[in-house]
């Protein structure tokens, strides 16, 4: 059975493995890149656009991750770095914007994200996430991690409730 998207106001990600492919070069002074995909931020933007609260809650600590995502429009105290219990960062960035866990979507990948997702509204994983989780998913992309299965739902959830359309101007305010 679909999951009920109606009800949703907030989305909530872990980032590696599900904005980026899984991923990580170093160089020599151990600084660490990841390679987003642009359409998943295009998603994020326009969410941001119509007031929909987006929580990142990884255990990654580079501060490259604060500035992509603040990029997209996501406030810095909803980008949880360095998340070992990330039940309690999503708990708490639902108690900052009023929400009931039922209204978010979470999207993970690993085992440390499958508490999270049993608590979310509606669970999603890419497609290469870890088989433990895909077991407990309400929803498993056909697009793999950092490959636009956030977009999608993203475009997915606000289409059926009439608001993915694009206002040029308001882009251009905020972004």
């Amino acid at each position: 059975m679909e999951p009920d998207f109606s009800k949703i106001r907030a989305f909530a990600f872990d980032v590696d493995g599900v904005m980026t492919d899984g991923g990580i070069l170093a160089d020599l002074e151990g600084q660490l890149f990841r390679t987003f995909d642009a359409k998943d931020g295009f998603g994020i933007r326009m969410a941001r656009m119509k007031g929909y609260p987006i929580g990142v809650i990884t255990g990654g600590r580079s501060g490259s991750i604060r500035a992509r995502f603040t990029g997209c429009g996501i406030p810095p105290e909803d980008v949880y770095l360095g998340s070992r219990i990330k039940i309690e960062d999503f708990e708490d960035f639902c108690r900052r914007h009023g929400l009931k866990p039922e209204e978010v979507i979470f999207f993970g990948d690993d085992v440390p994200d499958i508490e999270t997702m049993r608590a979310a509204g509606i669970s999603i994983c890419p497609s290469d996430a870890a088989d433990d989780v895909k077991q407990i998913a309400d929803v498993v992309s056909a697009r793999p991690g950092g490959r636009g299965c956030v977009r999608e739902y993203i475009e997915k959830t606000m289409k059926l409730q009439g608001n993915w359309n694009f206002d040029q101007q308001v882009y251009k305010k905020m972004f």
